[in-house]
């Protein structure tokens, strides 16, 4: 039996839970002892939409009293904690010195300042028929590492003497942790690296230094600055520190494997497997896939041998923002998406007349465009705000079946489709819509995975298991089943031949000419024929 500490940095807070590797499987406890959570602050400016930013003293602080929260809770004492793994939200960077002091604040992943960045280097990858571009979708977006370096280069002169390199958000915690203090000896990342900063080994690693001198000057000697060793997760990156150690409460020189971002290992908790697609659904949306081969998927953010898995090609794409939109309706009307949900459940498949567009924070995939903005589609004088959440929650669905459609198109397999993230469990509504959308049965994880991927790993790391399946096994929960309902399902396919025309239509500068005439007609006859059925029953 092995006891050990799986972490999770999220937007607003950091989880921390303590599993036990002699429990049962497929409970919804399934060997959880505990989980706390602490609460650090996202610093945002009114004036500035695309700025969001955070402290890495805040999140340490936050992580020592929740894994002490975690403790007291489990009634253990921390000597049992045999290993410690985390991971974190992808694309959130921090510039530092060549001690691994932070020069800054995290750029965070919601962080949209640095688009002008982004689209200088699609551009010149383009212009130079850079492979690594074709390795991201085709379009570097403004949330990934290199856009936002650029940009705090640019923006902090006064800064630069001191900066020596920049690292992403899990790699920073782990060295942290392990009281590295020369960032030359810091581990990075394979699925941070890979996904967010141009790297595969495929080419050498990162790109060459030509293209960073001729993308800004400011990036000249840039590639040497993140030389060093970029591993998977089932390799170590260090050791507990004692400073560390005492401050939570735990045991020096415990191993640290190397993390990763948090819908990645998230998936790993949801018990995600080839054939598997997992809708990591928050804040916003990261949809996780893996696959034995490597396939190359146009406007797919990410396809990195070894980033989920260390034995399978990762695949990453996903929403800029799901939750963040309910959130923003609820708010608009002046109350809560809890409240404002209940009743949900009794509306049908395109009964509102509206159909809505998920760009309120652009387009993640497959567009991979910060410039789009919200639609909504079919207002009346008697809409309400539930209506639009409604409609929301269709849009976010019919996104989702954008992406799959285009990684099945380019032989992705996706058998089944799993909801994980902290929305579904708490969300019947979505989950069927999503099973009516998507015309798939889609699986929730029945309690919370969050946690339980990095859990996992770090019970690799402490021996308790020796391979992801075998942890999986034994740790990972029962699922809830939501299947599509056919009368929904006919529906749902004839308003998504409608939001594809759309989604292409207004997505994408000099799009072809698409007869939208019938649209608006369309929605209205379709909320009638529902309100008939309705009325029938």
């Amino acid at each position: 039996m092995a006891v050990v500490a799986g972490v999770d940095f999220g937007t607003l807070s950091v989880r921390v839970t303590l599993l036990d590797s002699g429990h049962g499987a497929g409970t919804v406890n399934c060997g959880r002892l505990s989980t706390a959570s602490a609460e650090y602050p996202l610093k945002r400016k009114r004036e500035d939409p695309d700025y969001a930013t955070q402290s890495h003293t805040d999140q340490m602080n936050a992580l020592v009293r929740a894994t002490r929260k975690a403790l007291d809770s489990a009634g253990i004492d921390g000597a049992q904690v045999e290993a410690i793994a985390l991971d974190t939200t992808g694309s959130s960077v921090v510039p530092v010195n060549a001690q691994l002091e932070p020069l800054d604040d995290y750029y965070l992943w919601c962080d949209h300042r640095a688009k002008k960045e982004a689209q200088q280097i699609t551009a010149l990858a383009h212009a130079q028929k850079l492979e690594a571009i074709q390795w991201c979708g085709g379009v570097y977006s403004h949330e990934w590492g290199f856009a936002k370096l650029l940009h705090w280069l640019r923006h902090n002169a006064q800064k630069r003497q001191h900066f020596f390199t920049a690292f992403e958000h899990c790699d920073m915690v782990a060295a942290t942790l392990a009281g590295i203090t020369d960032a030359t000896q810091v581990k990075r990342s394979v699925c941070a690296m890979g996904h967010k900063w141009l790297w595969n080994p495929k080419w050498g690693g990162l790109p060459p230094q030509e293209f960073f001198s001729a993308l800004d000057p400011l990036f000249d000697g840039i590639r040497a600055r993140f030389d060093g060793e970029y591993l998977t997760s089932d390799k170590i990156a260090g050791h507990l520190a004692p400073k560390w150690a005492e401050a939570m409460g735990l045991k020096a020189g415990i191993p640290i494997p190397v993390g990763a971002f948090d819908a990645h290992w998230d998936a790993i908790g949801a018990g995600c497997r080839e054939g598997d697609v997992v809708n990591v659904v928050g804040t916003s949306t990261c949809i996780i896939a893996m696959e034995k081969k490597t396939t190359l998927v146009p406007g797919v953010c990410g396809i990195v041998p070894g980033s989920v898995h260390p034995h399978y090609t990762g695949v990453e794409a996903g929403l800029s923002a799901t939750g963040d939109i309910f959130e923003a309706i609820a708010r608009r009307a002046g109350t809560r998406v809890a409240d404002l949900s209940q009743g949900l459940e009794a509306y049908r498949a395109g009964q509102t007349g509206l159909l809505r567009l998920s760009w309120d924070n652009g387009d993640r995939t497959v567009l991979v465009n910060s410039e789009l903005g919200g639609v909504t589609l079919g207002w009346n004088l008697i809409h309400t705000a539930q209506d639009e959440l409604f409609s929301a929650i269709e849009g976010t669905a019919f996104h989702t079946r954008i992406i799959l459609e285009r990684m099945a198109g380019h032989e992705v397999p996706v058998d089944r489709v799993i909801n994980a993230g902290g929305i579904p469990q708490n969300n019947k509504v979505l989950n069927q819509v999503y099973a009516n959308v998507l015309n798939k049965p889609v699986l929730v994880p029945a309690g919370i995975p969050t946690s339980l991927g990095s859990g996992i790993f770090a019970l690799l790391a402490a021996g308790a298991f020796q391979t992801i399946e075998d942890a999986q096994a034994a740790m990972c929960l029962d699922y809830t089943t939501y299947k599509p309902q056919p009368e929904a399902v006919a529906i749902y396919d004839r308003l998504f031949r409608h939001y594809r025309d759309l989604y292409f239509a207004l997505g994408s500068r000099g799009a072809g000419a698409v007869a939208l005439g019938d649209v608006l007609p369309e929605l209205r006859a379709i909320a009638a024929e529902v309100r008939r059925v309705e009325t029938a029953v």
